[in-house]
């Protein structure tokens, strides 16, 4: 097979080009939402919001509603229980949301142990399912995807404040709680929209990687974010070429794509790198 047929083949399937489409649209949100996340240093926020999911959808099974639905408004109350129980300053964010994850799984795992068996719907909330999405998951994704990027830009300057030094941002007269709902409502809905690319048990790594690729590459926050959203979408579309030429589950192979390109950049980034680190003790 040659490299143009290696190319073009996959497009010639309907399920393959409405993957790529939301596989892409996936992965260039992530990218633009995990610049946030990895500036705030709040990875495990995804982490929690990710399996806070999971009793929602649980819920959802038992009552035969809609997955994501329930899952969306797992993450949500979650995210906003985190966001208030923060604000007192004698707990870490680090500590609330450990706090919370682990009861939301719990729940989840409870709840799954009433039920008989699994079903096809609930493991591919998990693993996720990307090839099977149809025509209307493809404009869900466009549309829900545009609006999380418009809100992420139209608030970027006070969520880098908020960020960066919570305590100056509350001294400048930023409502602090209220971006921190915007923020979490944002990773959450981000989450979310990512399931069926990659599944709950993988969304953090399209959240965080090509995020955290991009920081080795730059210190600028609109060409980290321009980076990010590259290399989620370029990664969601060669981890999908790598499932289809392999016969490989499409969201592990996403995944993998990922990090190995984050890995040879923490190893040749120009000015981060592993190697430009040693080379003045190397000289």
């Amino acid at each position: 097979m040659t490299l143009v047929e290696f190319l073009t083949e996959p497009w010639h399937l309907v399920f393959m080009r409405r993957a790529f489409a939301v596989a892409v649209v996936t992965g260039l949100v992530c990218g633009v939402v995990g610049v946030y996340v990895v500036l705030r240093g709040m990875a495990f926020i995804g982490e929690a919001v990710s399996h806070s999911a999971f009793p929602g959808v649980a819920l959802a099974y038992a009552f035969q509603g809609n997955l994501l639905l329930g899952g969306a408004l797992a993450g949500m109350t979650t995210s906003l229980l985190i966001a208030l129980v923060t604000q007192n300053r004698r707990l870490k964010a680090d500590t609330v949301i450990g706090v919370f994850f682990s009861c939301a799984f719990g729940l989840g795992i409870v709840l799954v142990s009433t039920r008989d068996s699994w079903s096809t719907d609930l493991s591919s909330f998990l693993f996720g399912q990307v090839l099977a999405v149809g025509p209307e998951d493809v404009w869900t994704a466009a549309g829900v995807g545009a609006v999380l990027v418009a809100v992420v830009l139209l608030f970027s300057k006070e969520l880098v404040a908020v960020s960066l030094d919570r305590e100056t941002a509350r001294a400048a007269g930023l409502p602090v709680l209220r971006l921190d709902l915007i923020l979490y409502a944002i990773v959450t809905a981000t989450i979310v929209l990512s399931l069926q690319a990659v599944g709950n048990i993988l969304v953090l790594s399209l959240l965080i990687t090509p995020a955290a690729t991009a920081r080795m590459l730059t210190d600028r926050l609109w060409a980290m974010t321009l980076l990010a959203s590259l290399l989620g979408g370029t990664g969601a579309l060669a981890g999908l070429y790598v499932s289809y030429a392999y016969d490989l589950a499409a969201g592990g192979s996403i995944v993998c794509v990922l990090t190995a390109v984050f890995a040879m950049v923490w190893c040749a980034a120009p000015r981060h790198g592993l190697l430009r680190r040693l080379r003045p003790q190397a000289a």
